[in-house]
């Protein structure tokens, strides 16, 4: 073979060569790039729709107001909590009446209607509660405290029952 055509097509391969890795760094460049700001736009948004935890809105008054704001709540917890004990007992019931030969879908139906009503009565335990315990405040701190009734947040103590164990386990992302 000649050397100088040889050289051409060497130069050529080369080029070609040269040509692909930088094709492929780019990708990768812009790949990389691109993930991280998907996910630093998902975090945002994440942290955004969170609403903060009962502690982190006590956490703005003035700590008087919020030692009793934090007594009538633990209060109306502590109250609340045998309707949420007996809803997930309810709720265990019935997935374990579920798994169980023969199917009695009657009695699932009915465990499962009686986890819901007692749930409805903790819910209405709290609200209740909660609500009197803004009437108690003025605008200002009722403006902070107010969000509680916002329903759950994601962070913090939101926990389910895991039926398998019988423990309090952690919810798991929707």
């Amino acid at each position: 073979m000649n050397p100088r055509l040889l050289a051409i097509i060497l130069g050529i391969a080369l080029a070609i060569s040269v040509g692909i890795n930088l094709f492929a760094a780019t990708a990768a460049v812009t790949a990389l790039s691109g993930q991280r700001d998907i996910e630093r736009e998902l975090q945002t948004r994440r942290d955004g729709e969170r609403r903060p935890s009962a502690r982190e809105l006590l956490a703005t008054l003035e700590p008087e107001t919020r030692r009793e704001v934090r007594r009538a709540l633990r209060e109306a917890g502590l109250r609340a909590r045998p309707d949420f004990q007996a809803a997930r007992q309810a709720r265990a019931e019935a997935v374990e009446a579920a798994r169980a030969e023969p199917f009695d879908r009657a009695r699932v139906d009915a465990l499962l209607a009686t986890s819901r009503q007692a749930e409805l009565r903790g819910r209405e335990r709290l609200e209740t509660d909660a609500l009197a315990v803004l009437a108690t405040l003025d605008p200002e701190d009722r403006q902070v405290v107010a969000a509680i009734l916002a329903g759950r947040s994601r962070g913090g103590r939101d926990r389910q029952a895991d039926p398998r164990s019988g423990s309090e386990a952690p919810r798991a992302e929707r």
